[in-house]
């Protein structure tokens, strides 16, 4: 992924209003962010525990997407798998809920996807943030297509979001 600013962050929102957009919490360190191992931008807002936010590039285009989160609970320790990246983690996969864009999510329509709950999928996958031993099943994919699959994953989650 290419450096992207905060203005180009905002402006690529796609479920939320121009307000929203506004408000929201961009993450610091933009500069330091390792862009050629990340398949997409994804964060958890400091200030607000439930929401977290992803962009990326679809069809030539940056989209943003605002995500509902649920905070994590101690009774949610069982292993899940991430929809995204297909590592499984105990207690690191949340369902992130959006609202579907225009006048689809203003009727109260939402998508939903078992992610990892850091927004670190492309990490995992590139072996750069380290799993718990067993948490990534044997597969004979070469790490280009995991990271084909992960991009694909996520593509597929906006295009649900904005149509």
């Amino acid at each position: 992924m290419r450096p992207l600013t905060e203005q180009e962050i905002r402006t690529a929102f796609v479920n939320c209003t121009k307000g929203e957009a506004k408000r929201l919490s961009v993450p610091r360190g933009l500069a330091d962010r390792p862009w050629e191992d990340l398949d997409y931008l994804g964060w958890r807002d400091p200030q607000a525990p439930d929401r977290a936010y992803l962009v990326t590039e679809l069809d030539g285009r940056l989209r943003a997407v605002a995500l509902r989160c649920p905070r994590p609970a101690s009774w949610r320790l069982r292993r899940t798998m991430c929809s995204v990246c297909l590592a499984t983690h105990t207690g690191g996969v949340s369902l992130m809920v959006a609202p579907k864009a225009g006048k689809a999510g203003q009727q109260g329509n939402s998508v939903g996807i078992y992610i990892c709950s850091d927004l670190a999928c492309s990490l995992y996958v590139r072996g750069k943030k380290h799993l718990d031993p067993g948490a990534r099943l044997p597969e004979s994919l070469t790490l280009e297509e995991k990271i084909q699959r992960t991009v694909t994953n996520i593509a597929a989650f906006v295009v649900k979001v904005t149509a």
